[in-house]
């Protein structure tokens, strides 16, 4: 028997709790322009109906989301490859030193077809298996920067749905329920 709990089932429509961190778990998303290539990149990836995002938060160095689609993994891999690349041209254009060394630093000597990484590998999906699973991983995601001390309230998070549960506008929109 295979171990699928961290995998995605082919060609499974199901609702998925994903986790992606940044290489080291550098604060890149600190910056609102960096911030905002991923909510671009959601935001084409939910026009064009290849992702239907259920909730989501971006921290400094990792974004949680809940996300469906039949091609979840590839729309993820596309994801990671698009914001990864729009980010090292961001901080090519602003000449930041710093940042691309850090990059550049983390980029494991095998991988010789780039000169930088920005993603950790993978995204630790976890299959949303039922209604209470789902509101479990929608307050965890909703919580995490309570958790971490940098607000009282989830709606008061700019880069959350948690807006959107709340009925006001967020920044992304999202399918409640499934």
């Amino acid at each position: 028997m295979t171990h699928t709990r961290y995998k995605f089932l082919p060609d499974d429509p199901s609702p998925y709790f994903i986790t992606a961190t940044t290489v080291n778990w550098l604060p890149f998303f600190s910056n609102p322009d960096i911030a905002c290539i991923l909510l671009e990149s959601l935001q084409f990836l939910i026009e064009q109906q290849r992702l239907k995002l259920h909730a989501y938060v971006i921290m400094e160095n990792h974004i949680h989301l809940i996300a469906s689609s039949t091609i979840l993994s590839k729309e993820l891999a596309s994801f990671k490859s698009y914001t990864a690349r729009q980010s090292i041209d961001y901080y090519l254009a602003h000449k930041n030193k710093r940042a691309l060394a850090q990059l550049s630093w983390s980029k494991p000597e095998y991988e010789t077809d780039r000169d930088y990484k920005f993603w950790q590998d993978g995204v630790h999906p976890q299959r949303i298996s039922s209604e209470k699973m789902m509101q479990q991983k929608i307050d965890y995601i909703h919580q995490n920067p309570v958790r971490r001390g940098y607000i009282d309230d989830p709606a008061h998070w700019r880069y959350s749905s948690a807006r959107s549960y709340l009925g006001q506008e967020g920044l992304l929109p999202v399918v409640i329920g499934w």
